[in-house]
């Protein structure tokens, strides 16, 4: 980890997904950012579902002083006022990227946990913050940024594989099953597209005249650096091609936050995360700590290790 540290902050717009996609650009005016939860963490990855007039907006909470991912939620009105904020799923592992999404009318979560080997669905026991583990996605890979989308009476998932480390921003892999528990069959043509700047999965799936759109990645610059829209024109299990647009832009009074890395909405409102680089004393300072921490338990080791 070096001395910059990724800090995001987690956006809401008052406009439908669909139509960010269909202008290529995130509208101008001011969006609503949800409070910074500390000088070093930060909120990213928002989903959301729409319910009785309200907003469930689950997103990664991250401190880098623990390194450790967890999900919350939080509860806002029609006008995006904030009426509470909890822990809705907490793992020993690394959780981030938390896809919510109805089916069946039982309310489901997909986070990113490639720390525990896969990924697991989590079913609602009480929306929106307790959840039980329903089923477990073997797959070819630890899949990253897992995205799914129920298409022509099958289901899909996309996904970028954990390991090699060049595909985790290169590759996205498919995987189709005919019911949501699976079994989950890979897609053949794995990887089915080959991009540093327009194939890891980042939002929800929209759909529209020409296909399926699936917001991707562009890290041609940087991890997170953009977003661009992957329209999928052929969509089977033996065959995918997809077009990718131009990278989304984000208004000029968002810097230094302009980078992006997920985009999804529910209704007539888009939520988006944006980025910047940060070095503060205490980042130097957590660094340094972590490093000497590092040679203490080195020289200590060798120091056993001697021959008295």
């Amino acid at each position: 980890m070096g001395l910059l540290k990724d800090i995001w902050r987690v956006g809401l717009l008052p406009s439908p997904i669909e139509s960010v996609l269909r202008r290529g650009e995130i509208p101008s005016g001011p969006a609503t950012w949800l409070p910074n939860p500390g000088p070093l963490a930060f909120y990213a990855d928002p989903f959301g579902i729409s319910l009785d007039k309200k907003i469930y907006l689950f997103v990664e909470r991250y401190d880098y002083y623990d390194r450790h991912g967890i999900i919350d939620v939080f509860t806002l009105d029609s006008s995006f006022n904030i009426l509470d904020r909890r822990p809705a799923l907490v793992e020993p592992w690394h959780l981030s990227y938390p896809y919510v999404f109805e089916h069946d009318g039982e309310f489901y979560l997909l986070p990113e946990a490639f720390q525990s080997g896969g990924v697991t669905l989590y079913r609602a026991d009480r929306f929106p913050d307790r959840w039980s583990a329903v089923a477990r996605f073997e797959l070819d890979a630890a899949p990253i940024d897992a995205t799914p989308l129920f298409y022509e009476g099958r289901w899909w998932l996309f996904y970028a594989p954990h390991h090699p480390e060049a595909a985790k921003t290169r590759a996205l892999h498919l995987a189709f099953a005919d019911s949501l528990f699976g079994p989950w069959r890979v897609h053949p043509g794995n990887p089915v597209r080959y991009d540093v700047a327009s194939a890891r999965p980042g939002g929800v799936v929209s759909l529209s005249d020409g296909g399926p759109v699936l917001p991707v990645q562009d890290c041609t610059f940087t991890y997170g650096g953009g977003l661009r829209p992957l329209v999928i024109t052929r969509l089977t299990p033996h065959d995918f091609a997809a077009t990718a647009g131009p990278p989304l832009r984000t208004p000029a009074d968002w810097r230094p936050f302009s980078a992006m890395h997920t985009l999804s909405g529910t209704g007539e409102v888009t939520f988006v995360d944006a980025k910047r680089r940060i070095m503060t004393a205490d980042s130097v300072r957590l660094d340094l700590g972590r490093q000497t921490s590092r040679l203490a338990t080195k020289f200590a080791g060798l120091a056993e290790r001697r021959p008295s």
